[in-house]
C-alpha cells in the first residue's frame, strides 16, 4: 500500500503535465489561398525611392492635428477635409506623419493604396486608447501604422 501511495501523487502529476502540453497543440493545417478573395489584406508597400501622394482624410467628427516629423508644424485638418502633399524620392525616401485628434479622442487609422504612387490614409473615430498616433514609410517602401 505504501509503493501505492507513492505512485499515485506521480500518476497525477505526469497526467496534468501531459494534458496541459497537448492541450495548446494545434495541429499545423494547409490550406489554399484565392488571391483577393480569402489571403487577407496585403500590407501596403511602394517602390523604394518612388515620390507618392499622400492623402489624409480625416472621418472624424473633430479637427485631426497632422505633424509630418522633422519637415512641419502640427497641421489641423477639420472633419471631412482631405489634406495632400508629395512625399519619398531618392533624397526623401522615409517619412513620418504623426496624427493625434485636437481634444484627445483615440483614433483609428486605415491605409489604402488607390493609385500605384498614392498612399491614401484615413482617420476614423474608435481604437483602443491612445489609438494611432504615427505612420512611417520606410526606405524599403513598406508602410507601418503606431
Amino acid at each position: 500500500m505504501s509503493s501505492m501511495s507513492k505512485l499515485l501523487p506521480t500518476v497525477l502529476v505526469a497526467t496534468a503535465l501531459l494534458l496541459s502540453i497537448t492541450e495548446h497543440n494545434y495541429p499545423a493545417t494547409a490550406g489554399t489561398c484565392v488571391a483577393a478573395t480569402s489571403c487577407g489584406q496585403q500590407p501596403i508597400q511602394f517602390i523604394p525611392g518612388q515620390r507618392i501622394t499622400v492623402e489624409v482624410a480625416n472621418l472624424t467628427e473633430s479637427v485631426v492635428q497632422l505633424q509630418q516629423v522633422s519637415s512641419t508644424d502640427p497641421l489641423p485638418i477639420s472633419p471631412g477635409q482631405v489634406y495632400s502633399f508629395v512625399r519619398g524620392g531618392r533624397t526623401d525616401p522615409n517619412f513620418s506623419v504623426v496624427l493625434w485628434d485636437a481634444i484627445g479622442l483615440p483614433i483609428k487609422v486605415e491605409l489604402l493604396k488607390p493609385q500605384a504612387r498614392t498612399l491614401r490614409i484615413e482617420v476614423r473615430p474608435g481604437g483602443r486608447p491612445p489609438g494611432d498616433r504615427s505612420i512611417y514609410l520606410g526606405d524599403d517602401g513598406r508602410v507601418a501604422v503606431f
